[in-house]
């Protein structure tokens, strides 16, 4: 599916999305001040709009310049019609004016692209002192009606805004829709002879900073998002008043392209002719098509948003999202197990979509599989993920699918505390000197499997070792032998085991031995106390740690001090130590547990406490005597 936020771009440019960031005060200094910057976006008919901008922005310093660039999409269903653009020096001499000439023409073709018709014009109006001032203004026409602006005048950290503005032109009888949120005024409605005209308007905002563990940028700053009511699309006609109409539409988009070849057919039904259940019929399939497919974008005018045939992909071997997830569903629907496409917005960092606003807010298209209270998710364009299993990726947000009586709102999987688990055993074995030797096996579930995953299906031995060096917090050790070993299931695992030659894993300080109990699960960080937070804390990831250690120490040694076993518990999870100490055996074991989720900005200062109780936790010693003769 072809990336929402390019589309975006049409209409406003590139958006600097930054995560966590505040209204900041006075004294946050911005790079970047945009003086004015009109946008106008005008329908001119069910198929057709214009978009118009200009905009002056001074450059305070070389953190701005990259606003000095100015970017403008286009593929085959819009184009540029003009970019003009003017720099001015810090005494407002005009410097240089844009010539046609210096208008790069390149393509946004990405690596994994073999068919895409994006495109980019890009100005560039950089200039070698400051502070200096860029004029810019560009009109873009589109026949895709599937996207209407989404306006974000305060759009990256360090930007000053002192007016900016919103003009949407509606042709009479035509229903604009639209949300608004953090605007100080609410949209000013005016008409013209043959236009109903929305307009927003921004003054005077000032620059935004981050806050540790706050808020996402679009839950702080002034947004519009608009949206049609009746649209076209190189000839297809849809509605978008309901997440069941726009359903419908994708629905009629997906029609007449599930057939296969007859002998494709007859090979998934002999495929499956021993599987008992639908979970096996489903489990065979998936892995055939992780077999047989490979991911390729595939953007070519409606076809950033219609699949390829199933009978393309069955022939060739590729395709896109769409193309890939039709696949599927035409080769279950050949075994007997219904099936349908789900529109989503995936993406590691992405928020969900807004449910009270239907809109084209997705970039992705999975497979859902009906299975009473335990639906399975397919994503079809990995040749490594486990059926059924979600993740970081698409999971804990909403899906639209997409049925034939139209879309319907799904929540996927969540993964909580006791999803993502690390559960790790570790043995080492000291000598006089506390150098050690250990053997670690260490299982992870659910998203904190994640990157092991991806090592193991994408890197080299050399390259997993170096990996596995790099993510392992010993001071000084050495991999003597390392496996990684995965299960495939709806919730995959890693095992990951781990020879170490350790030294100084303890410090011998004349007759004593200090021993720092956490090996390799040692929390370092605890953010910054602010006086006048602004926003909720906010956690976005739920895991439990569990860690047990044994110590065998070398004879001759007596306990001197040890700690006192800990449990130290808050809003935000719990965190618990325990140690014996049997002759010359060490237990340490340790759990840790955090939840996720927003809390009050007042729970600040616990937050910090408790990140602290745990650093102060995983830095404890014991310390042992020599015994001498």
């Amino acid at each position: 599916m072809r990336h929402i936020y390019t589309l975006k771009m049409l209409v406003a440019g590139f958006l600097y999305l930054a995560a966590g960031i505040v209204t900041a005060e006075a004294e946050d200094k911005p790079n970047i001040i945009i003086r004015s910057e009109e946008t106008v976006f005008t329908v001119n008919a069910i198929n057709n709009a214009t978009t118009t901008v200009k905009t002056k922005i001074t450059i305070l310093n070389p953190n701005g310049d990259h606003r000095a660039k100015l970017y403008v999409p286009y593929d085959k269903l819009s184009k540029v019609n003009t970019i003009k653009g003017t720099l001015y020096d810090a005494n407002g001499k005009k410097v240089k004016q844009l010539k046609n000439s210096d208008i790069k023409d390149v393509s946004a073709v990405s690596n994994s692209s073999l068919f895409d018709d994006n495109r980019v014009k890009v100005a560039d109006l950089i200039h070698i002192t400051y502070p200096y001032t860029v004029e810019y203004e560009y009109q873009t026409t589109s026949k895709n009606m599937m996207f209407y602006p989404m306006w974000i005048p305060l759009d990256e950290e360090n930007l000053k805004v002192e007016s900016a503005s919103l003009r949407v032109e509606m042709p009479k009888g035509m229903k604009l829709r639209y949300h608004e949120k953090n605007l100080a005024a609410k949209v000013k409605q005016e008409a013209t002879a043959t236009h109903d005209v929305y307009l927003w308007e921004v003054k005077d905002l000032n620059p935004v900073r981050k806050e540790p563990s706050g808020a996402g940028l679009e839950e702080l700053v002034p947004i519009v998002r608009t949206a049609p009511t009746e649209f076209e699309v190189d000839g297809y006609q849809g509605n978008m008043d309901s997440w069941k109409s726009y359903g419908q539409f994708i629905d009629k988009l997906n029609q007449g392209r599930d057939a296969l070849p007859a002998e494709t057919v007859l090979k998934l039904q002999s495929m499956v002719a021993g599987a008992k259940t639908p979970e096996e019929k489903i489990q065979k399939v998936y892995e055939y098509l992780q077999g047989k497919t490979r991911y390729v974008s595939i953007q070519l005018g409606i076809g950033g948003w219609q699949p390829f045939e199933a009978s393309f992909v069955d022939a060739k071997g590729y395709g896109d999202c769409k193309a890939l997830t039709n696949y599927t569903q035409a080769m279950l629907k050949a075994v007997g197990v219904n099936s349908y496409q789900a529109l989503i917005r995936a993406g590691d960092d992405e928020d969900d979509i807004l449910t009270d606003f239907p809109s084209s807010q997705f970039n992705h298209v999975l497979l859902y599989v009906p299975n009473g209270d335990n639906g399975i998710w397919l994503e079809c364009t990995s040749q490594d993920v486990a059926a059924g299993y979600n993740g970081s990726h698409t999971g804990s947000r909403h899906a639209l699918l997409v049925t034939p009586e139209g879309g319907k709102l799904i929540k996927t999987p969540d993964y909580g505390i006791n999803e993502n688990v690390q559960r790790r055993t570790i043995s080492v074995k000291l000598d006089d000197k506390g150098n050690g030797k250990a053997i670690v096996s260490t299982l992870y579930t659910g998203l904190q499997q994640e990157s092991r995953s991806d090592v193991m299906h994408h890197y080299k031995p050399d390259e997993q070792k170096k990996w596995i060096y790099q993510q392992t917090k010993i001071p000084a050790f050495e991999i003597t032998n390392f496996t990684l070993e995965q299960k495939k299931e709806r919730l995959p695992s890693v095992t990951e085991k781990l020879e170490l030659d350790l030294r100084q894993s303890a410090t011998i300080s004349g007759k004593r031995m200090f021993l720092t109990l956490n090996l390799m699960n040692k929390w370092s960080y605890a953010p910054e106390p602010l006086e006048n937070r602004k926003t909720n804390v906010v956690r976005s990831m739920a895991f439990l740690d569990l860690d047990t250690i044994t110590y065998e120490l070398p004879t001759g040694y007596t306990l001197e001090h040890k700690p006192q076993d800990a449990v130290h518990k808050s809003e935000f999870g719990e965190y618990k130590t325990s140690i014996k100490v049997d002759g010359q055996r060490v237990t340490y074991i340790r759990s840790l547990q955090m939840g996720k989720g927003t809390y009050s900005k007042d729970l600040y200062p616990k937050y910090i406490e408790f990140l602290n109780q745990i650093i102060k936790g995983d830095s404890q010693q014991v310390v042992f005597v020599k015994n001498i003769p």
